[in-house]
């Protein structure tokens, strides 16, 4: 038995795609975070170079957007409303950490504007995540 307003099929697999894309977020803020000398000594030079000039806190931004980004998917699957503010939260994260990684680091000088397709692509997720959950919200979706 269901209660409440009934959600499109739609609804859960963008749920499940949400928490899928930040389970790999995840993934890649460990690999970042236990990044031992002889896995950086196998990155190109200007990749340790980067990684080096990258402070602690850009790797705590990083952490903060994805965790909160796994748990406002699971707010999503959960049907709760606090999967919202903690897709702002992870959008924030996400904003202060690739604003903060083409400042401080050589990324820049590094990749170029082509180095952006990534960061504006998870970005554009971060972003679409956090509007897609406050309509949910908006149509009673979420309690």
């Amino acid at each position: 038995m269901q209660s409440g307003p009934v959600r499109p099929k739609a609804y859960w697999w963008v749920a499940i795609l949400a928490l899928v894309w930040n389970l790999l977020g995840l993934a890649m803020f460990g690999v970042q975070v236990t990044m031992d000398e002889a896995r950086l000594a196998t990155l190109p030079e200007v990749d340790r170079q980067i990684f080096l000039a990258t402070p602690a806190w850009l790797n705590v931004m990083f952490g903060i957007g994805v965790i909160g980004g796994v748990l406002g998917a699971l707010g999503l699957l959960l049907r709760r409303r606090w999967a919202v503010p903690l897709f702002a939260v992870s959008l924030l994260a996400v904003v202060v950490q690739f604003s903060g990684a083409y400042a401080l680091t050589p990324a820049w000088q590094a990749y170029g504007p082509a180095g952006l397709a990534m960061p504006v692509l998870v970005l554009a997720f971060a972003a679409g995540l956090w509007v897609y959950a406050g309509r949910c919200r908006a149509r009673g979706w979420l309690r």
